[in-house]
């Protein structure tokens, strides 16, 4: 199994401890890591161009960084994010990330190579799930096949400062998240990624018609 990872900070502190026990459960097994870590695999902001909403996504002015990533979630079988929680939400280099990848969406140009992969969101911090449902919601919009995550509430930024048995936790959870997520099969697409598939179809072929890109893709 190809497993392509995305680090949401160069800090590599709690979150990328996280990451780090849940990728070597997973490394037991049969896998290929393929690792990002953000800012640096992707250093400019989305400027809100929208080149890539309306042609190929070769087009976007920071092509040289996206098509690599774009290659390796496309190659992966499964998708690795984690992402500290930052002000309300996911650490402004995920989001730049996922920006970047906005033509993926069922309203653009989805890809059918990820409608059967899997992913997995890992974050640390007391607002666990404000950073998750984001996260969660791009995924879902892309078509993948089932996400599933873990938030870590850990009340410290260090992860050495907790308690041992707390650490010892903390790993048991993950190791035992990363066992099931490398077990999972397979599973019919969500209801709403079906229902938003199909109405995507009508409102391109309605209002965005022939010779447009997003109809002709």
């Amino acid at each position: 199994m190809t497993v392509a990872v995305f680090h949401g900070s160069p800090r590599r502190g709690n979150t990328y401890r996280a990451a780090k026990i849940f990728l070597d459960e997973l490394s037991k097994k049969d896998i290929h890591l393929i690792e990002f870590f953000l800012p640096q695999a992707i250093p400019e902001f989305c400027t809100g161009c929208q080149l890539c909403l309306g042609n190929p996504n070769n087009k976007c002015p920071h092509s040289h960084f996206v098509t690599p990533i774009l290659d390796a979630i496309l190659n992966a079988d499964a998708l690795i994010f984690a992402t500290p929680h930052y002000a309300c939400t996911m650490s402004s280099a995920m989001k730049n990330l996922l920006d970047h990848l906005d033509f993926l969406t069922l309203t653009v140009a989805p890809r059918t190579e990820v409608f059967s992969k899997k992913a997995f969101i890992i974050t640390t911090a007391t607002g666990s799930t404000a950073a998750i449902k984001p996260i969660r919601s791009f995924l879902k919009n892309w078509g993948n096949n089932r996400v599933y995550s873990l938030g870590l509430r850990m009340f410290t930024d260090k992860w050495d400062s907790m308690p041992q048995k707390r650490q010892a936790k903390f790993e048991k959870k993950l190791r035992r998240s990363a066992r099931k997520f490398y077990a999972a099969k397979k599973r019919r697409p969500y209801i709403s990624t079906v229902f938003m598939y199909h109405m995507s179809k009508f409102i391109l072929k309605k209002y965005i018609g022939a010779g447009k890109y997003p109809y002709e893709y």
